[in-house]
């Protein structure tokens, strides 16, 4: 069974190569780079690896690089691992994969653990390493890092490359549509480098979740899939709608009505500790935000733009 790998980055320098040195198991190894000017081409060139360009007059999307990826591919590729650029794939993760596959000829998608490669470096990181320790299991969507079946995906279309950001779990809606399973292994399946140290960063990295759940709930929203419904629904009544209705409140009864939110950090401590419920409740506020503006440029009809964060 003939597994590819699919790498999409731009200007990931070292970490890329160490990317690439990992890729043992697998051939051929397709590099799509989008506009890098750090040299990532050359070093993909030199490590074996086919680079695919894309094109950096029409907006960049992750979707539309590993699109261009599975383009790319021979036609014998029976599996492709994806991989961004900033990860590191773990001895053994193909092998399990792959068994997996095998056993499970209705599973199109198989993921593993995922975890921070330095979670000690911020409390950002560290809430990101926390993010990628979901249960295992059959499950409803993986993330960018993943072993797939080629033709299940290209069976129903492959990403959708206007999509900035959950374009995964979007695809993994329409596998399952289609009858095909999604897994998540108890194995080791990469190493990831966020590099995450700024508030900023994660603000705009928590905007970019909130316009993910609205567009989500927009495409695939209604029963029975509700596809990011409650995501987007928590994201709006906590960071947008409860403050416009608190702010003309406390000027009539009083700030304490702004309790609500200490409270609701208290209650979320209970489950996973006081770093990870402060950062939830206030990743509502870059949700909405993020939600918003989905909404309004949708409205206005105005081209969506990659929210970036690093």
């Amino acid at each position: 069974m003939s597994v590819a790998a699919i790498v999409i980055g731009r200007n990931e320098g070292a970490r890329l190569i160490a990317c690439l040195d990992a890729l043992e198991e697998v051939a051929p190894v397709i590099y799509v780079d989008s506009g890098s000017t750090d040299g990532s081409v050359a070093a993909a060139q030199a490590r074996g690896a086919r680079v695919v360009t894309l094109d950096m007059q029409r907006p960049f999307t992750a979707a539309r690089a590993r699109n261009a990826g599975l383009a790319a591919l021979p036609d014998a590729a029976e599996f492709v691992q994806f991989l961004d650029g900033d990860c590191v794939m773990q001895k053994g993760w193909v092998e399990a994969a792959r068994a997996h596959l095998a056993a499970h000829p209705d599973t199109a998608v198989v993921c593993g653990r995922r975890r921070e490669m330095h979670p000690q470096a911020s409390v950002y990181n560290a809430l990101i390493d926390a993010e990628w320790d979901t249960p295992v299991g059959q499950t409803l969507a993986c993330g960018g890092d993943a072993l797939m079946r080629v033709d299940a995906v290209r069976s129903v279309g492959g990403y959708r490359d206007d999509l900035i950001a959950g374009e995964e779990p979007e695809l993994c809606v329409r596998l399952r549509r289609a009858g095909w399973h999604i897994w998540r292994l108890d194995a080791e399946m990469t190493a990831h480098d966020a590099q995450i140290t700024r508030f900023p960063q994660w603000w705009r990295r928590s905007m970019r979740a909130g316009h993910a759940f609205a567009e989500g709930a927009a495409l695939h929203g209604a029963a029975p899939e509700r596809h990011w419904v409650a995501q987007t629904r928590r994201a709006l009544l906590w960071g947008a709608v409860l403050p416009a209705l608190l702010i003309p409140a406390s000027m009539i009864v009083g700030v304490w009505v702004w309790l609500i939110y200490p409270v609701q950090v208290a209650r979320l401590a209970r489950r996973g500790g006081i770093a990870w419920a402060f950062f939830t409740v206030l990743g509502k506020f870059a949700e909405a935000f993020g939600a918003l503006g989905y909404y309004w440029r949708r409205l206005r009809g105005g081209r969506i733009r990659l929210i970036e964060y690093k």
